[in-house]
């Protein structure tokens, strides 16, 4: 499998997660919710992600996964505290430690990034910030399939 993943572009001082990624500032990524969600459990070493920015419409890079850490039930202590553990790789602002406080977090390690052409993202209806796909042409315009949700079952 691939990973979409969508990038805030709503950075502190224009600092985008996209540009962090790029700059290796920023070498891994969490999402996190109340309970477990995509992509939670369904991401793997060895795996290939895309990031594009929120808004953009192009997929500008890639990556490979290099470790991945899923936890469940976290009290308010251990959120904190495995945020602050990674926060070297996470480069989080404040603003994001806030939102990334959940009970359910998945963090995925990342290497070997590089800066792609443009890929023409072909969105549909409502799709979550992290797709996870047969192949990334399944999204790009003039080769996209109508996406469906099988991937991201649990």
């Amino acid at each position: 499998m691939v990973h979409l993943v969508y990038c805030d572009n709503a950075g502190k001082r224009g600092e985008k997660v996209l540009d962090k990624i790029l700059s290796g500032t920023k070498t891994m990524i969490v999402r996190g919710a109340a309970g477990r969600k995509i992509p939670h459990s369904r991401v793997f070493e060895g795996e290939r992600l895309y990031f594009m920015e929120k808004g953009s419409g192009e997929v500008t890079a890639t990556a490979l996964v290099k470790e991945v850490k899923n936890f469940v039930k976290l009290s308010d202590e251990e959120i904190t505290k495995i945020l602050a553990e990674n926060q070297s790789k996470l480069n989080l602002s404040d603003k994001q430690k806030v939102r990334w406080h959940k009970k359910c977090l998945c963090f995925v390690e990342f290497e070997d990034v590089k800066k792609i052409s443009p890929l023409a993202f072909e969105h549909q209806g409502n799709m979550d910030d992290w797709l996870i796909l047969e192949k990334i042409e399944d999204v790009i315009v003039g080769t996209s399939i109508p996406y469906n949700y099988e991937n991201s079952r649990f």
